[in-house]
């Protein structure tokens, strides 16, 4: 497995299993971090040491989530109603008392829209044959 392009770049397609293994990983590192950043640097170092994780953890969320948009034959664009739209949601359901049936609304909103994003990044089958991001990752090699 190509870890560089899977991580790092953002051509390409990448397909379902990949994907998976790639959002393991990062999630991995993600609770490693927190839980270290708890237990060694309490106070606001534990806090700091959170946001330089999810920082450097950010470009590989990315080139995950859009090779995986162009497996499906769609726009990287679309990881902004992923991956933004559902945050500013749950910020703006949350700007008054966080309470009531504008908040609850913003808060379904936001959850139609993760889970649309779970299916449609890990579940559903890419494009079959070529698109205009590349070859089908699981085509047989030719010969």
């Amino acid at each position: 497995m190509d870890w560089k392009f899977i991580f790092l770049s953002f051509q390409g397609r990448l397909n379902r299993k990949p994907y998976w293994i790639g959002t393991i990983a990062l999630l991995s590192l993600v609770v490693i971090g927190v839980f270290g950043a708890m237990f060694l640097g309490g106070g606001g170092g534990g806090v700091t040491a959170i946001g330089v994780i999810y920082l450097l953890l950010l470009w590989p969320t990315l080139a995950i989530g859009v090779k995986r948009l162009h497996d499906r034959n769609k726009s990287a664009w679309w990881l902004v109603v992923f991956y933004v739209v559902p945050t500013l949601l749950n910020v703006w359901g949350e700007g008054g008392d966080g309470e009531g049936v504008g908040a609850m609304i913003f808060g379904l909103a936001s959850l139609a829209i993760s889970i649309w994003a779970l299916v449609e990044l890990g579940f559903l089958r890419g494009t079959v044959g070529a698109n205009r991001y590349g070859p089908d990752p699981l085509a047989s090699p030719a010969g």
